[in-house]
């Protein structure tokens, strides 16, 4: 007997997606199959869910939840049983919507982390409730599906967002500090090529460097050691997955000189670029 393959599809001619899967050992690898501007994220529902991301492994139990952008490189996945949202940046735009959903620089655009919730038994409940009734809307094809739809994925993402800010050190911050974190996260994101000092992350924030290193007392790491880890993880993915030499990552980087660009990688990874390609290479 053949396993139970679910996948249902929406799309529509504004180029708008949204893909909801049941996975298991037979299409699992459908996860490594992303679009240029897709989120996803996959609930584990099996006792363990194994998945490599950028050379990293990760481990899910039961309930766990990975959130990953259309930077992220999936390198392996072993799984059970898991379900998958996947969708593109036409169908829902995180930026634009952020006050709704509040997920930007914390489930998507984090600067360095991975971010996984863990559902407790009242948070599953209301996932397989929303779940149930998104595979019920993907199956309708009134003038009002996209709405519903995007009223389901918002209700998962703002459930998500209350879960990792209740079991990490953010509910131990205000609202305004959480807000900051949030903003800083998604300013590295997209500035860590060209700037690698704190201040400008904080003059872009209105804020004085102390005051922004400040918020991030309760936090393992610095400001700096986030821009610092988010210029490394784009420099290993791109020794890893390119051939681009190591002076153009460095350029790429930001680095006027090869030299200033490995001391630093050297410094973070204890190996040399090119010791970190040869021994990661594909």
């Amino acid at each position: 007997m053949k396993p139970y393959i679910m996948i249902m599809v929406f799309k529509n001619d504004s180029n708008e997606f949204i893909s909801l899967s049941e996975l298991n050992e037979t299409n699992k690898n459908i996860v490594l199959d992303s679009g240029a501007t897709d989120k996803t994220f996959i609930w584990n529902t099996s006792d363990i869910l194994k998945i490599v991301i950028d050379k990293i492994p990760y481990e899910l139990s039961k309930g766990g939840i990975i959130f990953l952008t259309e930077f992220h490189h999936i390198d392996h996945i072993e799984l059970e049983s898991a379900r998958m949202v996947r969708f593109n940046k036409s169908f829902f735009c995180m930026i634009d919507q952020d006050k709704q959903v509040g997920s930007k620089g914390l489930l998507f655009y984090g600067a360095t982390h991975v971010p996984i919730v863990i559902l407790d038994p009242l948070s599953t409940e209301d996932f397989e409730v929303t779940w149930t009734i998104f595979k019920h809307e993907m199956q309708r094809t009134d003038i009002l599906q996209k709405e519903m739809l995007e009223t389901l994925l918002k209700r998962m993402l703002i459930l998500s967002v209350r879960i990792l800010r209740n079991s990490t050190y953010l509910h131990q911050l205000e609202k305004r500090q959480i807000e900051l974190i949030r903003e800083f996260n998604y300013l590295v994101e997209n500035h860590f090529c060209e700037h690698h000092d704190v201040a400008f992350y904080a003059s872009a924030l209105n804020k004085s460097p102390k005051t922004l290193s400040n918020t991030f007392l309760n936090y393992n790491r610095s400001p700096l050691h986030i821009i610092h880890d988010r210029i490394l993880i784009h420099a290993k993915r791109q020794i890893s997955y390119t051939s681009l030499s190591v002076k153009e990552i460095a350029y790429q980087l930001g680095y006027n000189d090869i030299q200033t660009f490995s001391r630093f990688f050297k410094k973070c990874e204890g190996i040399s670029p090119s010791q970190y390609r040869d021994k990661h290479a594909i």
